[in-house]
């Protein structure tokens, strides 16, 4: 079960993890920070001085973003009566005070969600919710300055390959659309579809288990972009178009240092935005400096124009992916 944990100090989220993981994934958001909210958690935590009006303020906005989570549990250390008021004037579903309550309040949601799955209530599927808890790891480690867990990008792989080897690509789309959004849903979506070609066409055990990495890993960058560049909703201006462009780079050179990460992925997460004409960037590569991977990877980023819904299959061959052009 995947736990947004919120809180006012960074010396907290250490001892959270060790309580409780490896049951339940927390993915830790300091307040005030530039952490990108993942959405939907299946439980929102909150340990933070709930005297101080702005951390009040912040919390709000947190929850305005995550409005869609239902259960919202609050720690108040020694129940002090004005924290405990100001909880549940922010939603709060619990409150409560020592590690102990934690876990066995956290193990109550997670029966209870059990139980409505097997009631038949819709939700994210466990390999939706599962790979963005990992992308959400992985963000939240370059974030905050420390090494990518390799290990979170193959199982988040992983998961998109076992869930679309079984119930497709568009049950995948369906998923992630009604419960991710900004850049968790491009990546899960990206990724999704990388897998489905690769699965469609043929591709070898491996071969698609390589793409998908390289999906799953290509916009890592972004996790050094700032979030009010990231999340603009209209137009970006000359200046914030360029810091975006970074974002193969910065990955390229995240991942560059990892000894499981293989020069093929790094040509993939340096170069997906490379174009056959030499248009694209950060390198200006011509069709013959671009890898079979590389353009793969690219023409997923353009797959709306390759994939039809309604009869849920690809619209060109294997073919396709060999040519990589300025999407219109």
């Amino acid at each position: 079960m995947l736990v947004h944990f919120v809180t006012d100090e960074p010396a907290k989220i250490p001892a959270v993890r060790a309580m409780l993981e490896p049951r339940f994934h927390v993915v830790p958001q300091l307040l005030g920070g530039n952490d990108t909210a993942i959405g939907p958690s299946h439980v929102l935590m909150v340990d933070a001085d709930l005297r101080k009006s702005v951390c009040v303020e912040q919390i709000r906005l947190v929850f305005r973003e995550l409005n869609c989570i239902v259960e919202k549990l609050f720690i108040v250390r020694n129940q002090v009566r004005s924290m405990v008021a100001q909880a549940h004037a922010l939603g709060a579903t619990a409150v409560v005070s020592r590690p102990r309550e934690v876990i066995v309040k956290l193990a109550q949601i997670e029966l209870a969600k059990r139980a409505s799955q097997a009631d038949g209530v819709a939700g994210a599927s466990p390999e939706v919710t599962d790979s963005a808890a990992a992308f959400a790891s992985m963000f939240s480690a370059v974030r905050h300055g420390k090494a990518i867990n390799l290990s979170d990008a193959e199982y988040a792989t992983s998961q998109v390959v076992n869930s679309i080897a079984q119930n497709g690509l568009t049950a995948w789309l369906d998923n992630v659309r009604r419960y991710h959004e900004g850049t968790f849903q491009h990546c899960l979506l990206v990724t999704g579809v990388a897998v489905s070609f690769a699965l469609d066409t043929g591709f070898a055990g491996p071969d698609v288990a390589r793409l998908g990495l390289a999906a799953t890993l290509h916009d890592i960058g972004k996790a050094r972009i700032a979030l009010s560049i990231l999340d603009k909703p209209g137009r970006l201006d000359p200046a914030e178009e360029e810091t975006m462009r970074r974002h193969p780079v910065i990955g390229y050179e995240l991942l560059r240092d990892i000894a499981r990460v293989s020069p093929e992925i790094l040509d993939g997460v340096r170069h997906h935005h490379e174009y056959l004409d030499g248009s694209g960037y950060p390198d200006g590569l011509k069709a013959p400096e671009i890898s079979d991977l590389v353009r793969r990877v690219a023409w997923t980023e353009n797959w709306r124009t390759h994939w039809s819904r309604r009869s849920g299959t690809w619209l060109c061959g294997r073919e396709g992916s060999q040519f990589v052009s300025r999407p219109d």
